[in-house]
């Protein structure tokens, strides 16, 4: 069969057009292999092949690229040209547009193409009666469920212009349309335009956009089919936006529930996001943290696996009844203890599910494990499957996840692994339900998606920036982690002393090598049952926070990759260098009452030794902050606590911060202003040191970090049809906007947390479109507890943000917390996603009174318990009208759909 591929692209000299595709004849995707194309004139490019089909319907993709001395240089869009080969045609002829990333590329994402605008397979077969076939394609995503592409133009086969007799195409690979016409139908020049039509009314909608389409092709051979495709709808359509809730789910509550939200939970919210006008519900990680069976792994962000989900959120009714009643009546009397407490209870509500699994499994678990849909499971997952049930059972054979004590294990080992886990090995009971867990979970979770998407609910997911560095993944591809760093975050308004996540930092330069392969891997398998999702700190992808192993806290961190400064450097500031004064944590005698009081001389007599007449040093048992750590674990009296956050003070003492690869280089210390150390510096020193600093921190690396981001973030993205959104808060690059714009990753805004150093609050009416904005997130206090704070900069805002006049009232009323919501919806952002509690707050009738307990994280305790659960269950919610019915008014009064 002959192939004859053309396409219009204006080169200069030394520049040539090739075609790379997934068939042997197109290189199968080696550039190296792709096609070269023939120069026509007048930027016409052709290729002619013949091809030998391996079947009476074959599908072929490719795509087009520019080349300068044999390296590509320049491609389209990640989106490939696709054509099905027919039996009907001997000679098939294509004239493709070169494509461009769209700049309304996030409907191209499956939130909208699998949920928002999901369509039936629609397809419309016409006859071909002369046997030549002239078909078009139009790539259309925002059309709703509702509505169709149709065409018409100056030809009787395409109505004359008449809209009401205008084809409707045909979308069987939506967000594509296409149309089959009978070339001897058509008299050449063609013109024509596309249009969106009403499905249920039977009439147009609008026209796109612009002058009238014009094609003048050659006469076509009996058995061609000629193929026009890589066009675009042109619409200039209002802003398309949509609201949304976000909740973790182990903070739903249902009466059917057990303790702690689930996925039958979830499946009911999906249900009360419907009825409110919602389209959008975004959740925290929900991968498995099982590290001590503690309140420890209560942690969303600490996963032990980028695969494997937390058994918690398996749904004990979806799952099935024990036979035994005595059982069962003990597991409703469980369930009601439960379910009566406030805040979830993480340990026993975790035990008794696992528990109640446990005996689950010795009922049905042979039936399951036999069963063709678990076989297929297991044969899809087996490549992090086996890996993570080995590591549950060998956790606890050894009571401790970190894996460098598990002896012959402590090194993974592919083999071993596989003996463990084999059927006629002693451990496969506990192996084989670890694997039933799994599969009831993916069931689970994979039938509430589906639910979502037939409803119209889009489920965003949350991707953790670390994995702990005792997990799973740690174990088994310890090349991809530098065990030697801890990640964490810069000081913040979340925290004064910095974060430290104590997960361990990539090796990003070896994750280069395979093409990030393990972060696509994350990305596959979060789309089983996702459509968007949120990357968390997403200033990882430009540089980490690294900190070293010695310190508890993120002060004495630096940004990693990062260009450190030589001496030399520093010296051409004007700043006096004294390497060992500057670089070792040191303490003048007269700040010691600041930091210790009383016990200062206690202080001085046992952890610190003097070093000069004024200064004093750490004593080598206690001179990081990790002996310090261990020197005070477990003592809680007011005395011990002092001591340990003063010496931890001391400890961070420090100006310069020596890189830990090239050693004869430097970073300034983080927040070095508010130091003591700063403060005894020279008038001269100080404004060489601020000179160095600001140039360091906010310029030096713009171009550098922009470029790092490039590099990492454009594969990534391409490689996922989600909808990326970006948390992008803290301690911004310059070059973030820049780079998060041109990949339309959707930025994350928040009212309190302005972005543009000079203002209090952000500018709500000037958001980018490609954003998600909301009120709070799981780091802040929600609305009503913020209102407390600080009440000078609440007064503020009352006045000038809400435009209230007069003393603002003590307590977030539901008339304010209401206003806030509104102005949100109103925004440009595409997304607003409000937490549940700030929606609860905009209802006296159904608000907690309690709003102490509606915080869910507090990032400058480092273990704290996350256990916070709605206050009422879902069924109540969902007949909740005054607030239901408030909702979605303010939903569609802000024109979001």
């Amino acid at each position: 069969m002959k192939v004859t591929f053309n396409i219009n692209f204006h080169t200069v000299w030394g520049q040539k057009l090739c075609v790379v595709g997934s068939i042997p004849e197109l290189g199968s995707w080696e550039p190296a292999l792709a096609k070269e194309m023939n120069y026509k004139g007048d930027g016409n490019w052709q290729l002619e092949l013949d091809l030998e089909l391996t079947s009476p319907q074959q599908t072929i993709e490719y795509r087009y690229f520019l080349s300068i001395n044999d390296k590509q240089v320049f491609e389209e869009w990640e989106k490939n040209h696709q054509i099905v080969f027919e039996g009907h045609a001997n000679h098939y002829t294509l004239y493709d547009y070169w494509q461009i990333r769209p700049a309304n590329l996030a409907f191209y994402s499956s939130a909208f193409t699998k949920s928002l605008f999901a369509h039936p397979c629609n397809t419309y077969e016409r006859v071909v009666k002369s046997g030549k076939r002239l078909t078009i394609k139009i790539s259309a995503p925002r059309v709703e469920k509702n509505q169709s592409v149709a065409i018409t133009g100056n030809q009787e086969c395409l109505g004359n212009w008449h809209p009401d007799k205008a084809l409707i195409l045909s979308c069987d690979t939506f967000p594509d349309w296409h149309i089959d016409l009978d070339a001897n139908d058509i008299v050449y020049p063609l013109e024509y335009k596309f249009l969106v039509y009403d499905n249920d009314k039977h009439q147009p909608l609008y026209w796109e956009e612009d002058e009238n389409r014009k094609l003048e092709l050659p006469p076509q051979d009996f058995g061609e089919t000629v193929t026009v495709s890589g066009l675009y709808f042109r619409d200039n359509l209002p802003l398309w936006r949509c609201a949304g809730t976000v909740i973790p789910v182990f903070s739903l509550r249902s009466e059917q529930g057990f303790g702690v939200g689930d996925l039958g939970d979830l499946r009911m919210l999906v249900d009360w996001a419907k009825k409110t006008r919602q389209r959008i519900i975004q959740v925290l990680p929900m991968n498995d943290t099982t590290m001590s069976h503690t309140k420890g792994d209560s942690y969303p962000y600490s996963a032990i696996s980028i695969y494997a989900l937390h058994p918690m959120y398996i749904s004990l009714p979806l799952m099935g009844e024990l036979k035994d009643a005595g059982r069962t009546a003990f597991y409703k009397a469980k369930q009601e203890e439960l379910n009566a407490k406030d805040a979830v209870d993480y340990e026993e509500a975790v035990k008794y599910k696992l528990a109640y699994c446990r005996e689950f499994f010795s009922q049905e678990g042979s039936a399951i494990l036999s069963s063709p849909e678990y076989q297929e499971f297991f044969a899809q997952s087996q490549s992090w499957l086996v890996p993570y049930a080995a590591y549950s059972y060998l956790r606890d054979k050894y009571k401790t996840s970190d894996f460098t004590c598990w002896g012959n294990n402590a090194t993974y080992n592919k083999s071993q692994i596989r003996e463990l886990c084999s059927e006629d090995n002693g451990a496969y009971p506990e192996i084989s339900f670890y694997y039933f867990l799994q599969y009831i979970l993916h069931t689970q979770f994979k039938s509430v998606s589906d639910y979502a998407r037939k409803n119209g609910i889009v489920l965003k997911g949350d991707l953790p920036i670390g994995v702990n560095r005792t997990s799973i993944d740690a174990w088994i591809e310890p090349q991809y982690f530098n065990m030697n760093g801890q990640a964490g975050a810069p000081p913040d308004d979340f925290s004064v002393n910095g974060q430290n996540w104590m997960f361990p930092t990539y090796n990003w330069e070896v994750m280069e090598k395979d093409n990030y392969s393990w972060w696509k891997r994350r990305f596959r398998k979060m789309s089983d049952y996702f459509d968007s999702f949120r990357i968390d700190h997403i200033l990882g992808f430009f540089r980490i926070w690294e900190v070293p192993q010695d310190y508890v806290q993120g002060l004495c961190g630096h940004f990693n990759p990062a260009l450190p400064l030589t001496k030399e450097e520093i010296e051409q500031y004007g700043f006096t260098f004294n390497e060992a004064r500057f670089t070792t944590p040191h303490i003048n005698h007269k700040f010691l009452p600041e930091l210790f009081g009383t016990l200062s001389e206690e202080v001085v007599g046992t952890y610190l030794a003097q070093s000069s007449s004024n200064h004093f040093v750490l004593k080598s048992f206690c001179d990081t902050q990790r002996k310090i750590e261990a020197l005070f674990a477990g003592k809680t009296d007011e005395a011990s606590l002092q001591i340990k956050e003063g010496l931890f003070s001391i400890a961070n003492e420090v100006l310069f911060l020596r890189d830990p690869q090239e050693k004869d280089k430097f970073h300034p210390r983080i927040s070095a202003s508010q130091s003591y150390m700063y403060s005894e510096l020279s008038t001269s020193d100080r404004y060489a040191f601020d000179q160095l600093y600001w140039e360091f921190f906010y310029h030096r690396h713009n171009d550098f970090w922009k470029a790092q981001a490039f590099k990492r973030l454009t594969p990534l993205v391409a490689s996922t049809n989600m909808l990326v959104c970006g948390e992008d808060l803290g301690m911004i690059p310059e070059s973030v906007p820049d780079v998060m714009n041109k990949l339309q990753i959707l930025s994350l805004e928040i009212e309190r947390m302005p972005k543009t150093p000079q203002r209090e609050f952000t500018d709500m009416f000037n958001l980018p479109y490609h954003s998600v904005c909301t009120t709070s997130t799981h780091d802040m206090t929600p609305l009503r507890n913020w209102w407390k704070e600080d009440r000078e900069k609440i007064q503020r805002y009352y006045n000038n943000v809400l435009l209230r006049e007069g003393q603002a009232p003590e307590e977030c009323t539901e008339d304010i917390a209401t206003q806030i919501v509104t102005n949100h919806l109103a925004t440009n952002s595409m997304l607003t996603i409000i937490p549940i509690q700030d929606w609860f707050a905009i209802d006296d009738a159904v608000k907690r009174k309690d709003i102490e307990s509606e915080r869910i994280n507090i990032p400058a305790i480092p273990n704290h318990y996350w256990r916070y659960r709605m206050h009422m269950p879902l069924e109540k919610l969902i007949e909740a009208d005054s607030l239901n019915n408030k909702i979605a008014e303010l939903i569609r009064k802000s024109g979001r759909r």
